[in-house]
């Protein structure tokens, strides 16, 4: 019984914040739309890229805290951080997060790849999209292979790589707000919280 009265009071304080994402959904998708119309030609410019990216998404976890129950807060707040200071190193030292970035993208995308399929699958009874972070997450471990022997095709595919994660980020915290909306509606009327 404490456990269902938590639930909706997560669900309550979720649905809301809707507008929130709708706002994320949103910002993200003007930015997926000015990365793939830049010039990255540059070291600077990647890294700088990257430094506004990590920058956002420390933000945007640190934003997402309420919404999280204690042993989740503590992981988003890390992860807030941890997207933070990466951030503000590449802003601060662009031509050394630049090499940085291009040695450990493969790598980072196996990892992101492995983690992608393993929340597609856990989200699957709750997102109607489920499937598209399982896309995403193939292609990142494909990616990872392909990119792992080149620096050139790692400084290409990362310009590329935050342009895709932004524009899926944008779609998801859209599709997210949504349903957190349609969720505020139903505990307006007495309609069960969570099915």
């Amino acid at each position: 019984m404490n456990f269902e009265l938590e639930t909706r009071e997560v669900a309550e304080a979720a649905a809301s914040k809707w507008w929130l994402f709708l706002l994320s959904g949103i910002a993200w998708l003007i930015f997926a739309l000015i990365v793939f119309q830049g010039s990255y030609q540059t070291v600077y410019a990647v890294s700088i890229l990257f430094g506004i990216v990590a920058i956002a998404a420390g933000v945007t976890e640190f934003a997402s805290l309420p919404l999280w129950t204690t042993g989740w807060k503590i992981v988003h707040g890390l992860l807030g951080a941890l997207y933070l200071v990466a951030g503000i190193w590449a802003l601060a030292h662009p031509h050394n997060a630049f090499a940085t970035l291009a040695a450990l993208m493969g790598l980072f995308l196996l990892f992101k790849g492995i983690y992608d399929i393993m929340v597609s699958f856990i989200a699957k009874d709750q997102l109607e999209i489920w499937w598209l972070q399982l896309v995403l997450g193939i292609l990142e471990i494909f990616l990872a292979f392909w990119v792992s022997g080149s620096f050139r095709r790692s400084v290409i595919l990362l310009v590329a790589y935050v342009g895709i994660i932004a524009l899926s980020r944008g779609i998801t915290d859209i599709f997210v707000a949504f349903k957190l909306r349609g969720l505020k509606k139903d505990l307006a009327t007495g309609a069960p919280a969570l099915q």
